[in-house]
């Protein structure tokens, strides 16, 4: 069963949504705590929660198999989430997915997955999942949406090289990608990543 908490706009009188995705070990408390930052005060905001605070049990480069039971759960909770969105009447074009850590990953693994007109992807430090990249899986035209990933160029958990080669494939499905990577080791979202969201995508 869908666990969702809700906050901004209610859905039948907004006009914009977005999906905000929970790290490990966070909530969906936690996440929505982060649109106080963005500019989302004319959005409906849907914040599903994992079991147990965690969408899926190991790394995101793991084995396909060992996180595949409870990816497919995970992503079909956004799925859920999203189509609430869609039967409220908002299209696809004015729907923003926000995700840090394991929920940037999960955010772009949906968004690839289903790629379609948005509002944007915003990411702060994640990267397509999977022990490797199969473009198979993947189908649609962003049609110019922007995507927009942050994060240290030496991530505890998301290796550069893994964020470097989501871009090419999100790029090759017609995203606008913007990487903005960071020197220091932190595992945060920083002011300067939520600047440029704030201007350039919400």
């Amino acid at each position: 069963m869908l666990k969702l908490k809700t906050a901004g706009l209610p859905l039948s009188k907004a006009k914009k949504a977005a999906i905000l995705i929970h790290g490990r070990g966070a909530s969906a408390a936690s996440i929505l705590s982060l649109a106080q930052h963005l500019n989302l005060d004319d959005y409906a905001l849907l914040a599903p929660e994992a079991a147990g605070g965690t969408w899926y049990p190991y790394s995101f480069m793991a084995s396909d198999e060992a996180n595949q039971s409870a990816l497919t759960s995970s992503l079909a909770a956004i799925k859920a989430t999203w189509d609430q969105i869609s039967e409220a009447g908002i299209s696809s074009e004015n729907v923003l997915l926000v995700g840090f850590s394991q929920g940037a990953c999960l955010s772009l693994e949906f968004a690839a997955q289903n790629a379609r007109k948005l509002r944007g992807v915003i990411a702060f430090t994640g990267g397509l999942i999977g022990e490797e990249i199969q473009q198979s899986k993947y189908s649609g035209d962003f049609a110019g949406s922007p995507i927009f990933i942050g994060s240290s160029e030496k991530d505890m958990h998301v290796p550069l090289s893994r964020i470097k080669d989501s871009e090419t494939l999100l790029s090759r499905m017609g995203a606008k990608v913007k990487l903005l990577i960071f020197k220091d080791s932190n595992h945060t979202i920083r002011k300067e990543e939520i600047d440029w969201v704030n201007g350039n995508i919400v």
